[in-house]
């Protein structure tokens, strides 16, 4: 089997109200697992790579079901730490065309934001492994789970291993008195590879497109007002071979357009944009485009625009299904990347 691709951070309980229900008018709620790091190893599990995902769960039902989630999909858990109070949840209120979704967030003592340094064997897990994905969200957590990932980050590096990170800022997780911008410049110092939204380099360092607003695209977001910004972060993380910024439009909560690019060798490379006209679930598009560029990093190793393409067509295909996992095999990725996306039945 090929070297794994390790992955840390915290993976929720996701109660989702059905359809297009608000909160208050739901009487039940779809129960299923996801979380930044462990979609990243599904997507990778699923294109027959070997994915392990580590993290810290208790020791209850709930969790085990997790762990039979994951293993479901084939992600290697033994490295997984069982401990602490509980496992996190998140509630999904799923928005519709002017009206925004909505998440509320109940992780606050989960077992992994009690994680501390030590816990983990780092040199054991790196030991046959070529990979490592960590994101911003795990050191929001807590200061025990932003040194347990420094920890991660510096082993990975002693051993040669490929280090990479998804800045992922979330405002609404750093409550325990540092912010990002203190935490995370030690944490990117040690990556290869440096992926963001427009939103993530301005938000953590400061970094952004000049005369760019967010919530102004209207579908239009313009790759080459990112260069810079690319730029800037290669310039700033000199180990940062490779930086990766996501493109997403937004036309209202059902229709945005989907695209990125990718700064490698002063370099900048455009993927093409795709039109999603009809979302079915985005929460987890940004850590599908990582899993796809993971593999394609992997597979395609001397072709960044190959890599990127299918990074952002597999995460393009993501919105497309229900939950936080991209379920998706590496041929329907690339149908799409040929052009194939009028979604014929397949007999």
């Amino acid at each position: 089997m090929s070297r794994k691709i390790v992955t840390f951070g915290e993976i929720m309980l996701r109660l989702a109200t059905p359809g297009y229900l608000r909160f208050s008018q739901a009487k039940e709620f779809t129960a299923t697992f996801g979380g930044g790091e462990a979609n990243v190893a599904v997507s990778l599990a699923n294109y027959g790579l070997n994915a392990e995902f580590v993290s810290r769960l208790p020791q209850n039902d709930i969790a085990d079901a997790c762990m039979k989630e994951l293993h479901k999909y084939d992600v290697c858990t033994k490295n997984m730490i069982r401990g602490g109070e509980r496992l996190g949840i998140y509630f999904l209120e799923t928005g519709a065309v002017a009206r925004a979704s909505k998440v509320i967030y109940d992780r606050a003592h989960s077992s992994i934001a009690d994680i501390k340094p030590g816990m983990v064997n780092w040199e054991e897990v790196f030991k046959d492994a070529q990979w490592f994905h960590w994101t911003g969200i795990t050191p929001a957590l807590s200061q025990g789970a932003a040194d347990a990932c420094l920890e991660a980050v510096e082993v990975a590096g002693k051993m040669g291993v490929t280090v990479s990170t998804d800045l992922n800022f979330r405002k609404n997780l750093w409550k325990y008195g540092k912010t990002a911008t203190e935490i995370m410049p030690a944490l990117v110092e040690g990556c290869d590879i440096i992926l963001g939204n427009e939103e993530d380099a301005e938000a953590v360092f400061g970094i952004k497109p000049e005369g760019f607003d967010v919530s102004h695209t209207g579908g239009e977001v313009n790759a080459a007002e990112f260069e810079s910004v690319c730029m800037q972060l290669t310039k700033k993380f000199s180990r940062a071979k490779k930086v990766i910024i996501t493109l997403r439009g937004s036309v209202n909560a059902n229709h945005n357009t989907w695209g990125g690019c990718l700064y490698s060798n002063g370099k900048l490379h455009v993927s093409k944009r795709y039109d999603i006209t009809h979302i079915v679930d985005r929460v987890g598009g940004g850590d599908s485009f990582m899993g796809g560029l993971i593999y394609g990093l992997i597979t395609y190793p001397t072709d960044d625009q190959k890599a990127l393409d299918f990074a952002v067509a597999a995460s393009c295909l993501k919105h497309t299904i229900y939950g936080d996992f991209n379920l998706v095999t590496v041929s329907e990725v690339e149908n799409l990347m040929k052009g194939d996306g009028s979604g014929r039945v397949s007999r």
